[in-house]
């Protein structure tokens, strides 16, 4: 009886144990959804975004990196963690999870971390984002535009004319950014993690997953 007692807890704790690493993961995943819901906050309130905030209600996806990191990524490159929802009719789809990695962003000299945010405002350029791996300036015919230190910069032809729009910021300041040769690539362990299965980051953004968790970050979007 003792025996039977000792194996019956021996297999609790091993459950408990095998539950800390999914905890640990959904934390992450449900902080980094929370942190690119402050950066749309911010983005909102930036007075560089000027005359591109109506381009937010245009986009048909957005991806969100709330910590851009220079240096200690990849080999000493730059990169971050974000999340990317699309527009499907007049509702948002749930956060596909995916990492930005370069060796060479350019951020402006002094800055080592930034907010950056992409506004994907073509069913071209969301295409090619849901692909397994997007690498800019690989990619012919995508018109990228980055708001300046002024975001009156950008004309309203530009950025008409822009299949993707990226603003960029570093506590409020204006980050600059390269993004030449930056890599894009979705992140498969956390998209599996955060809604329970497997599945792909282009299924996500075709309205085939939700977690409620995600709804606050939905609600942010125009």
């Amino acid at each position: 009886m003792t025996k039977s007692i000792i194996l019956a807890a021996l297999a609790v704790i091993g459950l408990s144990l095998a539950w800390v690493p999914a905890v640990q993961a959904a934390s992450d995943q449900q902080n980094l959804v929370d942190e690119a819901r402050i950066t749309l906050d911010h983005l909102r309130s930036d007075k560089e975004f000027g005359n591109a905030r109506e381009m937010l209600q245009k986009a048909r996806a957005v991806l969100i990196v709330p910590n851009l990191v220079k240096a200690g990524f990849f080999l000493g490159g730059e990169g971050g963690d974000g999340v990317m929802m699309a527009r499907r009719g007049r509702a948002w789809t749930g956060p596909a999870f995916y990492t930005v990695a370069s060796a060479s962003f350019g951020l402006q000299i002094g800055i080592q971390s930034a907010e950056v945010v992409m506004l994907i405002m073509t069913d071209r350029a969301l295409q090619a984002l849901e692909r397994d791996e997007f690498k800019f300036g690989a990619q012919a015919g995508l018109a990228v535009v980055t708001l300046g230190a002024s975001a009156q910069a950008a004309s309203s032809t530009a950025l008409n004319a822009a299949d993707i729009i990226v603003w960029a910021s570093a506590s409020g300041a204006y980050a600059g950014i390269t993004l030449e040769g930056s890599i894009i690539k979705p992140r498969d362990s956390y998209n599996e993690a955060y809604y329970g299965r497997p599945i792909s980051a282009k299924e996500i953004l075709k309205g085939k997953a939700d977690n409620p968790a995600a709804a606050s970050l939905r609600r942010a979007l125009p």
